[in-house]
Parts: C-alpha cells; sequence; structure tokens
C-alpha cells in the first residue's frame, strides 16, 4: 500500500501527522481560495488535504484535479450531511490528528501550526477551536458556545447577546479577553476543529443523527463526557465567510427549522424528556409571538404603501411555529 501525497508516491510507513478534512458543497470557489491558503500557510508538517463533494457535483473534482492534484478527492454518491461525509473522510485519512475545516475559510497566518502546537501540548486535549473572523475581518462570535441548555436557546437573541456578551450563557468570554493563552470552552466551531485521531474514535466521531447543525456540540459534549478538555486558541486565526451554501441555495427557512430540529435532538440524547418538551412549548410561545409581531409591522407597512422587509422573518417564525407544533413533517426524513 502507498500514501499519495503532494503528487507523489510514498511508502505507507510515511508518517502523517494532520489529514485536513474539508466537506464541499456547491463552494468550489471559496474551496480553491481555501486550499491555496492551506499550501501557502501552512509549513513544517506533514499533511493530507482530503476534499470530500456531498454530491453537489459542482465541478470541484475537476478543479482540484488541475490545480491541486496533490488533494485527496472523494466523490459522495449522495448528501448524507455533515456529520456522515466527515466520517467517511476520516474513514479514508492517515493522519495522527485531524482538522475539520468548512471549504469558506481562508487561514490567517500559521494558524492550522498555532492549533496544533497547542493540541500536542495543552493536557488531555480534545477539541481545539480558533478565533474565526467574517469576511470584513470582524468578530465571528459564533466561534465558541456553552453547551445548548433550555435557558441560553430560549434567550437566544441577538440583541441580548449583544449586551450581555461575557455572560456565562453564551460562554463566549474568552473572545472578549486580552490573553493570548488557551481558554478551556464548551464546544468550539465545526467550521474549524482539530482533534486527535485516537479521541476522535474513542467519542464514536461525529453523531450521524445530525445532517445539518449541532454536530459539533454533540462531538464536543462527547469529547468532554470521556474527560478530555476543550480549547479555544485566540492567536490562530481563520477567515469564515460564513453562511454560502446556505444562503445561495435560498433555503434559509430550511436552515432555520434545522436549527431547531438538531437542538431537539441534542436534548433527547442529553436530557430527560420533560427538559425537551419545554424546549419545545418555549420554541412554541417565542415563535407565536415574533410571528404576530412580524405580521402586525408587516400590515402597518402595507397601510403606508412603504415596500416591506418582514416577509423573509415571517416565513422564518412561521416555520419555527409550525416545528414547535409538529407540522413541518419533513425534517424527519434527515
Amino acid at each position: 500500500m502507498v500514501l499519495v501525497l503532494g503528487g507523489f508516491e510514498l511508502p505507507n510507513a510515511f508518517h502523517v501527522q494532520l489529514s485536513i478534512i474539508i466537506v464541499n458543497w456547491k463552494s468550489k470557489e471559496y474551496l480553491q481560495k481555501c486550499i491555496a491558503s492551506i499550501l501557502a500557510l501552512t509549513h513544517d508538517l506533514d499533511y493530507e488535504v482530503i476534499v470530500i463533494d456531498a454530491a453537489s457535483y459542482d465541478g470541484c473534482g475537476e478543479m482540484l484535479s488541475e490545480a491541486y492534484p496533490q488533494v485527496r478527492f472523494i466523490q459522495g454518491q449522495a448528501n448524507g450531511g455533515f456529520a456522515k461525509s466527515n466520517n467517511s473522510a476520516f474513514r479514508a485519512s492517515q493522519g495522527d490528528a485531524l482538522l475539520f475545516l468548512n471549504p469558506d475559510t481562508e487561514l490567517c497566518g500559521r494558524a492550522i501550526n498555532l492549533m496544533y502546537e497547542q493540541l500536542l501540548s495543552l493536557p488531555q486535549s480534545g477539541a481545539i477551536g480558533c478565533r474565526l473572523l467574517n469576511s470584513d475581518g470582524t468578530l465571528q462570535a459564533s466561534c465558541i458556545q456553552s453547551f445548548p441548555t433550555l435557558v441560553n436557546q430560549l434567550l437566544n437573541a441577538e440583541l441580548i447577546r449583544r449586551w450581555f456578551p461575557r455572560s456565562p450563557l453564551w460562554g463566549m468570554a474568552p473572545l472578549f479577553s486580552d490573553s493570548v493563552s488557551p481558554s478551556e470552552v464548551d464546544v468550539v466551531s465545526g467550521a474549524c476543529l482539530m482533534m486527535r485521531r485516537k479521541v476522535f474514535a474513542e467519542v464514536g466521531g461525529f453523531s450521524t443523527e445530525y445532517f445539518m447543525y449541532s454536530e459539533d456540540v454533540d462531538l464536543c459534549f462527547k469529547v468532554r463526557q470521556a474527560s478530555y478538555v476543550n480549547y479555544y486558541v485566540p492567536t490562530a486565526r481563520v477567515i469564515h465567510h460564513g453562511g454560502r451554501s446556505t444562503a445561495e441555495s435560498g433555503v434559509n427557512l430550511f436552515s432555520s427549522v434545522m436549527m431547531l430540529e438538531s437542538r431537539w435532538r441534542f436534548f433527547l440524547k442529553t436530557r430527560p424528556a420533560w427538559y425537551c418538551w419545554l424546549y419545545r412549548a418555549g420554541m412554541f410561545v417565542i415563535s407565536l409571538v415574533r410571528v404576530v409581531l412580524a405580521l402586525l409591522i408587516r400590515a402597518v407597512e402595507s397601510l403606508r404603501n412603504k415596500e416591506t422587509s418582514w416577509n423573509a422573518t415571517v416565513a422564518k417564525w412561521g416555520g419555527r411555529f409550525r416545528w414547535a407544533l409538529g407540522l413541518e413533517d419533513w425534517v424527519k426524513d434527515y
């Protein structure tokens, strides 16, 4: 058996320190920039890059063959979701460590090297995360978070988080610290998540009951349950353009409902039944209030012959309201 790395055939005794795994879905242009940044900025590390296309057939295989023949490409035959695709690529990987990276990311400097160094040096290291930045360089606060609870999910409003960003409810306090030392956190974003191979295998990889969202939360929870520690490394920075595939396919309602469904499934795994149903009841009340308010504002704007921007809000919270009542049956197919 041989390993193909950097376009060369190497004996299977070759030691791969890190496998970088990228799941692509209609993100070919961003994927090309992502890989270019990896190859340009990651040195002094024996690594392989594996791209698995989740049946988007967007031409990324052809692009990789021409521009980056050293990248290992897997063409998925069906879109089974983020978790299944990553697990499939993991089984094809060789590295002692794994980096799960979104295709719409670009490295800043030695981000991967910094994360890898901390992975090896931090005690009982589980999942390692970085500081994610938006396209304009501003902070992406979702790069770390606390484990979901009834309180932080029902109060999960942008305005409240903005008022109280250091509250333990959100688990984001290290983002606003001046310290450059790694911090222990609950959850790091699956957009850029590094882990030792043996730890990933020990906890059973990504849980495949999630089609999208919460698979990183679930993984970090399993890691903590196995007595490992998840860390945020502030000196490692990665630009995450974020949400491109969802936004471009026009499925904002889909993603909004799937977020609730993924949290519901996480609670079903980790909490008693009454807790889960209380979450659903809470989302019913919140969604109903938001729908009514959005409809009222839309009606007022219509009376004033003003072009309304509230249709999307009504659709989003209407979908969440129907989900809380169990009327979005399609989620069961994912």
